[in-house]
Parts: C-alpha cells; sequence; structure tokens
C-alpha cells in the first residue's frame, strides 16, 4: 500500500489499486474525524461503516495512479505460510 493525500482536505490514507476497478483504502485515522465528506455524513446519522468513499479522496487516488504514484500494475504479494521469499 501506497500513501496518498486528500488534495481537498489533506487527510492521508494508504491506497493500493491492482486494476481499474479495484481500489483497497485504510484509513490511518478515524475517518469520521479525518475526513470532512464522512463527518458529514456521519452528522446527519450515517454510520461510517455504511459510506462507500469520499469523492475527494477517490479522485486523489486516481490522480495518484494518472501521475504515476499508486501502480495499478504489481501483482498483490501474499506470505504463503511455510515458504520463505
Amino acid at each position: 500500500m501506497q500513501p496518498v493525500e486528500c488534495g481537498t482536505c489533506g487527510n492521508k490514507v494508504l491506497a493500493e489499486k491492482f486494476s481499474p476497478s479495484h481500489t483497497s483504502v485504510q484509513w490511518l485515522d478515524d475517518a469520521e474525524s479525518a475526513c470532512p465528506e464522512f463527518a458529514r455524513r456521519a452528522a446527519l446519522g450515517e454510520h461510517s461503516s455504511w459510506i462507500p468513499t469520499c469523492p475527494a479522496l477517490r479522485d486523489s487516488i486516481e490522480n495518484a495512479v494518472r501521475a504515476g504514484a499508486l501502480a495499478t500494475d504489481q501483482l498483490r504479494h501474499e506470505p504463503v505460510p511455510g515458504r520463505l521469499g
């Protein structure tokens, strides 16, 4: 996962993309306190686990892909029990 900063609010997350349709995001802070969009929706009574994404963060991730800062062609390597390397 690579760090990505939201171009709107400056929130930092870790993100990875293995194809144009696949995006994984790991929040480094509580989403409701780190992201104005999540905070706004939470204030309206929506639980953050039901909010699919922040449009500004999604755009920032796509911009990172276009800039070459976040690759989409890397294969994911998961550790295999009992096997080194």
